[in-house]
């Protein structure tokens, strides 16, 4: 059994709760439209509905980045003050939900360089929501306390080998792996093409499996 890769775009011990976020649908995209454009011409209260509107997945992103609470409410707090700052220039090349993961990826990556040390990724809703997940049912339907221990362990080694990972590839496992996120929107959001995306995604889930490879036995 690969204990990395079970199907494409999911991580065995990663919450399979957060796999759909694959960007605002055609409606969305004419609300905030709609919204950026009172926004810009200084109506508070309509950015203040794209904060909200865009706050969990923002949180998500940086806290599955930084793996920290209180570091990923800081940098969300300074994202979106830069996205206001900038708002005035933002012309709709790309949908409001591209270019606010832009900004919040890359002051993470920046945060983290400055900072200079990794940090494991957020496996704090594991235990709930991976009980839902149709393979790790039939993973433990017969369930003993050496199998459970054995999954603990996994989860702990997960958590090891995305330290290990470079923010670079940090940052697209999060996106792709945890938040869903298809190719073309990363390729968007990291500004690089979906070539790029795919072959930083093939050495992060190279070196995760080769972090992990003595439990493929189990």
């Amino acid at each position: 059994m690969d204990l990395v890769l079970n199907r494409p775009g999911n991580l065995v011990g990663l919450p399979a709760k957060c796999m759909e976020s694959e960007g605002p649908a055609t409606d969305d995209k004419a609300e905030d439209k709609a919204l950026i454009a009172r926004a810009q011409k200084g109506d508070a209260r309509s950015f203040d509905r794209l904060v909200v509107k865009y706050s969990p997945r923002l949180y998500g992103l940086l806290y599955n980045m930084t793996s920290n609470h209180e570091d990923a409410n800081d940098l969300m707090q300074d994202v979106f003050a830069k996205a206001y700052r900038a708002l005035k220039g933002f012309r709709g090349k790309s949908s409001f939900y591209t270019w606010i993961h832009s900004i919040g990826v890359n002051m993470a990556i920046n945060f983290l360089k400055k900072r200079g040390r990794r940090y494991a990724m957020s496996l704090d809703d594991l235990d709930s929501s991976i009980q839902n997940d149709k393979e790790f049912i039939e993973l433990t339907a017969t369930s003993t306390p050496v199998r459970e221990a054995d999954l603990g362990e996994l989860q702990q080694r997960l958590n090891e080998a995305m330290m290990k990972l470079s923010h670079d590839h940090r940052a697209v496992v999060t996106m792709f792996d945890i938040q869903g996120m298809p190719h073309a929107e990363i390729s968007k959001i990291l500004g690089v093409s979906e070539g790029t995306v795919r072959s930083r995604l093939f050495y992060a889930h190279r070196q995760l499996q080769n972090f992990l490879e003595e439990f493929r036995k189990h």
